[in-house]
């Protein structure tokens, strides 16, 4: 079976923990990182091969792409960049560390990435362009949007719904079936117990608008 080779974009420190995933995968197989801060490096030992100027180049070669940046604050470059690799038909890939755990009745969308030690359970949904980082809990039937990175450590619990371009911080709870909207920051450590219905910064036990 041949390898998918692969493009990432961003090099920054997702971007290392992003490869050590890849890099146990052997599906996959780096050709190189887009980063216009570091042209000419290696990170990991992957070299950067350019900036975003020749992702079409690399679409015509029929490379598949992740976007390794990560979205602490806004996820507006991680959104651009997906759009604009649509926008050219290139292709996302969906990456799942061999070793988190993901129900074979899950989803995951284009352009995720499902970190070491996370996991998916029954029905759960991830949309698209999403990062679910390291020892991530995803329990039953909760469905994820899009653009959403859900860091490190977080639990999110059964029949939830996350709605698109979320930030839920590091050891964050969110508590059974519970609605967070669009354009949610949850700080770390928080715990969620209601309903969020305006987008914001929430933080706390339990948590509050900032």
């Amino acid at each position: 079976m041949s390898k998918i080779n692969l493009i990432l974009l961003g090099g920054g420190g997702h971007c290392k923990s992003v490869i050590e995933a890849i890099q146990s995968d052997e599906q996959f197989n780096i050709i190189g990182i887009l980063d216009a801060k570091n042209l000419h490096s290696k990170i990991l030992e992957i070299p950067v091969i350019g900036d975003d100027s020749i992702i079409q180049d690399l679409v015509n070669q029929h490379y598949q792409f992740l976007i390794t940046l990560g979205n602490i604050g806004s996820p507006e470059t991680r959104i651009k960049l997906f759009e604009h690799i649509k926008s050219l038909n290139g292709l996302m890939a969906s990456i799942i560390s061999p070793s988190a755990i993901v129900s074979i009745n899950s989803k995951i969308g284009e352009g995720t990435i499902i970190m070491q030690q996370a996991l998916i359970n029954a029905e759960a949904e991830i949309g698209n362009n999403c990062i679910i980082n390291s020892k991530v809990l995803v329990e039953h039937e909760t469905k994820i949007g899009h653009h959403v990175h859900i860091a490190t450590g977080a639990i999110v619990n059964g029949q939830c719904s996350i709605g698109n371009n979320c930030f839920i911080g590091s050891g964050s709870v969110i508590g059974n079936n519970i609605t967070i909207a669009d354009n949610v920051t949850i700080g770390a450590g928080s715990v969620v117990t209601k309903n969020i219905k305006e987008a914001g910064i929430y933080y706390g036990n339990p948590a509050r608008k900032k």
